[in-house]
């Protein structure tokens, strides 16, 4: 399925869950981590479990447990016991050991999706990501917790582009779930009230091949949507670029359009094909 946007909603609001299913949103992501006080960690699980078991057959939802070395994290996997979430977020993320030792503890396969810039030491571990794609459901990245670990002040310039540290954790994760070959997930936009800066933003991800976005408030989800969906155009360009393709299949280089297209150009066709559902 395609994963153009994800909403968050904090484990220890159940009044939001509803709301988050008929956001939109491609996906749904049940907190347990950071939106959830340690007070309310117990409750949150009580709350994500009963709503996934009668849900999870409705949609795509995804549930954000606790990291590895957090003394919440048994507590979640308890909590996990009789649900087949469409995936599980792990938060700092060091590699394709912290996917394994995710993988091996759970009682059935499901999918997972690191968050993979979150520590220091989880930057040199990117690239190994491509050992466990089957373990995948993509490869996301965040903005908040690195550079608070860095001592930095922030990771965005005034304009609100990113940092050159940050941005390069943003074009690591990138070219990590290329390799692995799962989707690219791209993280949060905080200023939910800021729909410009936002579509701004969305455009920027899905330009640099991002295949979607996380969110934080469903007023996003339209404008999220928007900018991970192929328009019209696009999908006319994709379609003559396959057909005129498949009519010469030994064919490196074609002619369309008054311009030389090669092969890298039926690859973006076939990935804006697939994007749209074709």
């Amino acid at each position: 399925m395609r994963l153009r946007s994800l909403l968050f909603a904090p484990g220890d609001r159940p009044d939001r869950f509803e709301k988050a299913l008929a956001s939109g949103a491609d996906a749904v992501i049940l907190d347990l981590e950071d939106s959830v006080s340690p007070a309310n960690k117990a409750r949150a699980r009580e709350n994500v479990h009963e709503f996934a078991l009668r849900h999870s057959a409705e949609t795509a939802l995804l549930i954000r447990i606790n990291p590895l070395a957090s003394p919440e994290f048994e507590g979640d996997l308890a909590a996990l016991t009789g649900l087949h979430p469409f995936a599980l977020m792990l938060p700092k993320a060091e590699g394709a050991a912290s996917v394994l030792k995710l993988a091996n503890s759970l009682t059935s396969a499901i999918p997972i999706l690191p968050i993979a810039t979150e520590t220091p030491s989880a930057i040199f571990e990117i690239g190994s990501y491509r050992e466990v794609p089957a373990n995948l459901c993509g490869l996301t990245w965040g903005a908040e917790d690195l550079p608070a670990a860095m001592g930095a002040t922030t990771a965005r310039r005034t304009d609100g582009r990113y940092t050159p540290p940050y941005e390069l954790a943003r074009s690591l994760t990138l070219f990590a779930a290329q390799a692995a070959a799962v989707p690219a997930i791209e993280t949060v936009y905080p200023d939910f009230r800021d729909h410009n800066g936002l579509r701004a933003y969305a455009g920027r991800g899905r330009r640099d091949g991002f295949s979607g976005m996380m969110a934080i408030h469903p007023s996003q989800i339209e404008t999220i949507n928007h900018a991970f969906t192929p328009d019209v155009s696009e999908i006319a360009w994709a379609e003559k670029v396959a057909a005129a393709f498949a009519a010469s299949p030994d064919a490196g280089v074609i002619q369309l359009g008054g311009r030389m297209l090669d092969l890298p150009h039926l690859k973006l066709a076939l990935r804006l094909l697939k994007s749209a559902g074709q």
